[in-house]
């Protein structure tokens, strides 16, 4: 809001009297899964506590254009003022959500659970990992700090799976912090090497195609959950998901979404 309103909507001061009121009605002119109303809510009462919302509509809910998702209503300064922030908020939630929607979905018939990474907006991870459940996708670790992923950064560094997971382990013991241990596998060979290590509560297959997925799921044999990414799009994730794997992570869940079309229309002024 303070990026948006600065030092005034000095055009709203200008042309509308302060004590106006108006009934303003969120527009969807898109097919999808609306996300953000509880957040638009949020918005209008922090702008304006007077400022009244009715949702017609839920976060979650399938909508194809021409839907009223809700109706707030109050004075006029305030409901322009708070638009465009509430406006982009929803519209790039939705879009995750309907994305998030769209794979699940794909994959359903499976088992097998969509997962969004960290590959999000700077400051706006929470509320799109959020729009990501709303979709009925899931969340992988939410930062740096809840979960331990050994990745090839850190084997490499190490000198082997083994050395990175016993490093971790150790850490975690002396620091005395409760948190799983996933290890991204390259090969065949560190596949069998992160099976003689416990500790180990996830494995993260990665850019195998579904060829070597297959053979690797098999050999894991759900002695530990696995996970699987890297050049999995909308068009081969079924592919992938029939390989028996546990989680699929995706970044385009979250980094490369089209928006939801929406607007706020006004129905009726006072």
């Amino acid at each position: 809001m303070e990026e948006d309103i600065g030092s005034g909507d000095h055009t709203s001061m200008a042309c509308i009297p302060a004590d106006s009121l108006l009934t303003a009605r969120l527009l969807v002119k898109d097919n999808g899964i609306i996300a953000g109303i509880d957040l638009a809510e949020n918005i209008f009462h922090q702008l304006d506590p007077s400022l009244q919302l009715i949702k017609i509509l839920h976060d979650g809910d399938v909508v194809r254009s021409g839907d009223i998702a809700f109706t707030v209503y109050g004075n006029a300064r305030s409901i322009l003022m708070a638009e465009r922030t509430v406006l982009n908020f929803m519209q790039r939630l939705s879009g995750i959500a309907g994305k998030a929607h769209y794979m699940q979905n794909l994959v359903k018939s499976t088992g097998c659970k969509l997962l969004d990474t960290r590959k999000t907006t700077p400051g706006l991870r929470l509320l799109e990992k959020w729009a990501v459940g709303i979709g009925g996708a899931f969340n992988h670790r939410i930062g740096l700090y809840d979960m331990i992923l050994i990745k090839d950064n850190h084997i490499d560094q190490n000198g082997s799976i083994t050395k990175a997971v016993q490093q971790a382990m150790e850490y975690l013991q002396k620091h005395k912090l409760d948190l799983k241990i996933e290890v991204e596998i390259r090969t065949f060979d560190e596949l069998h090497e992160a099976l003689k290590i416990k500790g180990i509560d996830r494995l993260l297959l990665d850019n195998f195609n579904t060829t070597d997925l297959s053979k690797a799921v098999a050999i894991v044999n759900k002695q530990i959950p696995t996970e699987a990414s890297g050049n999995i799009s909308e068009s081969n994730i079924l592919d992938y998901a029939r390989t028996g794997v546990d989680y699929i992570s995706s970044g385009a869940l979250t980094n490369s979404v089209q928006s939801l079309d929406l607007s706020l229309k006004i129905i009726k002024q006072n």
